[in-house]
């Protein structure tokens, strides 16, 4: 399964919108500095976590693979759900 290039492009610009271009319009002020470098780590972080969601759903985790005695035992401790 191939990543589309697309949705990848545009949350690299929104987050770099946020973290690279917002910063710079920030006004003058005894904080202008930390909200500037707050700005920048909010861009950086929201783009690295959804970059690691959306990642994750390229090759998600598969389930443990159970035997045949394994799972008649979780038939008779569980019961049967149908």
């Amino acid at each position: 399964m191939v990543a589309h290039w697309l949705p990848v492009l545009m949350f690299t610009l929104i987050w770099g919108l946020v973290g690279g271009v917002a910063p710079k319009f920030v006004p003058r002020g005894p904080h202008q500095s930390l909200i500037q470098m707050s700005l920048l780590l909010t861009g950086i972080c929201c783009w690295l976590f959804w970059l690691c969601c959306y990642m994750s759903q390229m090759n998600p985790l598969i389930g443990p693979e159970l035997d045949m005695k394994t799972m008649i035992a979780l038939k008779h401790y569980w019961g049967d759900f149908s």
